[in-house]
């Protein structure tokens, strides 16, 4: 396709209108979008009369924050969101470490299977130690640090047969309509 004086007339009046390159190429014909903006360019178009979309923002505002603010609406049953249960979390207890048999705290060298490997203490700082009291083995910790460890899985809460039935009968009219 060559662009013939009446074809670059027609993309620089449609450019000054603010179409986009694919909208001048779907009403031009026989012209692809990069066409389009390939001669917009070797004919060093610039400036349009107005954007082909609104500029986005570079930041989005911060929302207020909403503490001890309660809302006076009720609460929408059909709403489509999964609700999920909190997990309730285990305090952090500071169990004492236990001192090996010759009186020393356990260390990276001194550790064993069978001693807990809970870290105390900060790895960069003089004082760092582990745990060392008993550990079974199927856990690297003991009873207590293993507790802190190792939380049970929140599981997520199911939402009332009506609700679910009501976004099911959506779908499945929906799916009818195109059908």
């Amino acid at each position: 396709m060559a662009w013939t004086d009446d074809r670059v007339e027609t993309l620089k009046k449609l450019w000054a209108e603010g179409l986009s390159a694919s909208q001048i190429a779907g009403q031009m014909g026989g012209v692809t979008r990069n066409a389009v903006i390939g001669k917009v360019h070797r004919l060093g178009l610039s400036g349009r009369a107005t954007p082909s979309r609104p500029p986005r923002p570079r930041h989005r505002p911060k929302a207020p924050a909403r503490v001890g603010v309660t809302s006076a609406l009720p609460k929408s049953t059909t709403t489509t969101t999964t609700a999920f249960v909190r997990r309730e979390e285990v305090p952090v207890v500071a169990i004492e470490p236990k001192k090996l048999p010759s009186g020393e705290f356990a260390t990276v060298l001194t550790l064993t299977n069978q001693l807990c490997k809970w870290p105390i203490g900060d790895p960069a700082k003089p004082g760092f130690k582990f745990c060392g009291r008993g550990s079974n083995s199927s856990s690297p910790y003991c009873q207590d640090h293993a507790a802190q460890a190792y939380q049970p899985h929140s599981r997520r809460r199911r939402r009332p047969a009506t609700q679910t039935s009501n976004v099911l009968d959506a779908l499945a009219s929906s799916r009818r309509k195109f059908s």
